[in-house]
Order: C-alpha cells, then structure tokens, then sequence
C-alpha cells in the first residue's frame, strides 16, 4: 500500500507540485468557508464534473500557505490495489508512514468514498476520534443517503454543479466588456453544444458524453441497483432528455416502454440520484406538490442537446434559469387553469423565461395578478444577471 499512496500523493516529494488546471473558485469559496469547522465537507454532483479536481486545488492551497505536505493524504478508494483495506487502515499506513501521532492533525481527502462498505460509520469513528479534516466525495446520491443518520451534525454536503455560462467563458479565456454585451447569446448558443462538464470544453465530442452516460448507467445505477436490462435504462433516459422541459408522465414512459409504473417510478429515481436530471414540482398545497406531475430537467445542456440538438432554444434557455437557481432557493413552477409559469421560489418570487420573446396574453395576466413579492422576466442571455438579484 505504501508504494500506492505515494504515487496519490506526489506532494509528499515534491512540495512544489501543482495542478495545472481551471479553478472552481465559487466551490472553493465554499469549502474554504467550511474547512475552519470540524465537520466533514463531501463533495457530491454529477460524474466527472470536477470534484477531484476541486480536491487537488484544495491541496495546493493548504501547501501554499504552509501546510506541510505530509500531513495531506488524498486517495481514491475506487482502486482496486485497496479494495480489502478499509479506510480506517489506509488512513493508519499514512501515519506510520510519516509517523504523525493520533493527535496531531491531519487532512483526508477520501475521493469516491462510497465504494467502502459501512463508510458512514468508519467516518464517524475517524472523525470521533482523531485529529482530522476530512473531505470526501461521491457520485451518487443514493450510495450517500446516510440510513443509520451516523454523520448528522458532522458533515456538510456542497453539490457541484457543470460549469455555468460564466465559468465556460472563463475557461476558455473569453472576457466581454459592457459594449459587446449581445454577444453573450452567441456564446449560448456554442456553450449549450458543449455544455459544462470541464473535459468537454476544449475538444467537446458526442463521444465523450455518451460515454459519461454510459458510465453513469453502468456504474451508478445498473451495477448498484442490481438492473439486468441495460438497453431499457439507455431508452429510458432517451425520453427523458426529449421530455426535458415539460411535465413528466411516469405512466405513459412506462407505456412506451412496456414496463410496470413501478418499475417506471424507480429508474425515474435512480437518474435523479445521479444527478443525471433534476425535478421540479408544482406550487401548491402539500398534496398537489407530491402527486402533480413534476417537470424535468436536464443536469447539463451539452447532454440535453445530444438527444435533442438545436430544436426549441427556448427549453434550453429555461433549463439554464433552472440550474442557476435550484440551489439558491426551493422550486416550483406554477399552473393555474393550463396556463403555466417557469419557477416560483419559496419566499414567493416568480421567475419567467422567454428566449427573445413574450408573454402571450394569458400568460403576462398570470405573471401579473399571481401573489408574489417580486416578479423577474429574463427575455434574453444579457438578462441572465438578473438572477444574481436573488
């Protein structure tokens, strides 16, 4: 195991080291603000879309302001040269190799800590009883749901999300003075393309992301869930990307597809433990929120426009409101008499999405005359800053 950590760990000889790569700097705001606690920071989100990298910067920025680098410990407990050790065991070679004493500190970085057995419980033991910071990380929703609740109050989860419009135009070096602010919709219309997944942005590929699905499937979802039929789950996600936008029918899925609605109901959950898609429910009272029909978006445009290419420009650009705001706030969208609008927060502020157009009459009626105590319309990309507003 030894020889294996230390090729993890390069820093431990060279504590120059340093990852060439793009920072994510909203998400190391974020753990830079939880890493004065004690509590566990996991980083979860969809497949590849850069929590170890956000590991590694982490490391740099320890290193760089003094943190020796043998107290820094990052492996991936997905390899298979550990797959019969434990985490507490591989966290007891790391001291003996430094000899670094129980009580002095330590920070673990645990990448996809899920594939431990009980890791939970080793967790809070580890974190019970010695001197730690750990930052752990996984790509499923349901392999982290914590059953025995052993980590409540220990740790703090930060979703990371595919890069949004912002990040890709720095990514890729683009910066747009006030004066050239239009051009914002012709670097929409390439980024929902490629869409944010950050191995995709320089040579972005078909292949790369249905291989990303691929994995998803397979990994996440078909090993995981025990699903014999892999070519049902690949036509199953099909749909949803032709659907996303729109309110979601588990029952007429499940007619197109000769499936049970129960069946339907679970690979429905799966892809959404995977960060694959998001859901959103109907304002309402507390029965109308659990049985109305859910819309469905897409986590990543780049992945949408595989299934659905350049058609109605529109639904990408409301997918995109959504995922700017669906970790800000608590939202729904509301229907009253099939008229319809985008999102409603919990503190009452409605947010309407029209790609370069407008209301129709029954619509702006709705928009107008519904309770709120603010009400956002976003009509083109260059409005798109009006969603900081909340």
């Amino acid at each position: 195991m030894k020889d294996l950590l230390f090729q993890y760990n390069p820093w431990w000889e060279d504590a120059k080291y340093c990852q060439d790569v793009k920072p994510r700097d909203k998400y190391l705001a974020q753990m830079v603000k939880y890493s004065e606690s004690k509590q566990i920071i996991i980083l979860t989100g969809l497949r590849r879309v850069g929590k170890t990298t956000l590991m590694k910067l982490f490391i740099k920025r320890l290193t760089d302001e003094g943190t020796d680098p043998k107290r820094i410990l990052y492996v991936s407990l997905d390899d298979y040269m550990l797959r019969s050790s434990s985490i507490i065991d591989i966290i007891d070679e790391f001291r003996k190799i430094h000899k670094i004493k129980i009580e002095e500190k330590i920070y673990l970085f645990l990448d996809e800590v899920t594939y431990k057995e009980e890791f939970h419980i080793q967790l809070k033991n580890i974190y019970d009883n010695q001197n730690t910071k750990i930052f752990a990380a996984s790509s499923s929703a349901s392999l982290l749901r914590d059953k025995k609740a052993s980590l409540t109050g220990r740790a703090v989860t930060v979703e990371v999300e595919p890069l949004d419009l912002e990040e890709y135009l720095q990514f890729k070096g683009i910066s747009i003075k006030n004066r050239d602010i239009k051009l914002y919709q012709t670097y929409f219309l390439e980024y929902i393309k490629s869409g944010g997944m950050p191995e995709n942005i320089f040579d972005p590929g078909r292949e790369y992301l249905m291989n990303l699905i691929e994995d998803i499937i397979q990994k996440d979802i078909t090993a995981y869930h025990g699903v014999k039929n892999h070519q049902i789950l690949r036509d199953y996600f099909t749909l949803l990307m032709e659907r996303s936008g729109k309110q979601l029918s588990i029952n007429k899925i499940a007619n197109i597809l000769d499936i049970s609605v129960d069946s339907s109901k679970r690979y429905l959950e799966y892809f959404q433990a995977s960060y694959l898609i998001h859901l959103l429910p109907r304002w309402g009272k507390t029965n109308q929120i659990l049985l109305s029909s859910k819309k469905i978006y897409a986590a990543d445009l780049g992945i949408k426009y595989l299934f659905v290419g350049e058609r109605d420009i529109g639904s990408y650009f409301e997918n995109y409101i959504y995922l700017k705001l669906r970790l800000k706030s608590k939202l729904f969208y509301i229907q009253e008499n099939s008229i319809e609008l985008d999102f409603y927060t919990d503190n009452k502020v409605i947010i309407e999405s029209k790609y370069y157009s407008e209301l129709n009459e029954k619509q702006k009626k709705l928009f107008e005359e519904y309770p709120a105590k603010k009400r956002i319309l976003i009509d083109s990309v260059e409005k798109l800053s009006l969603l900081e507003e909340l």
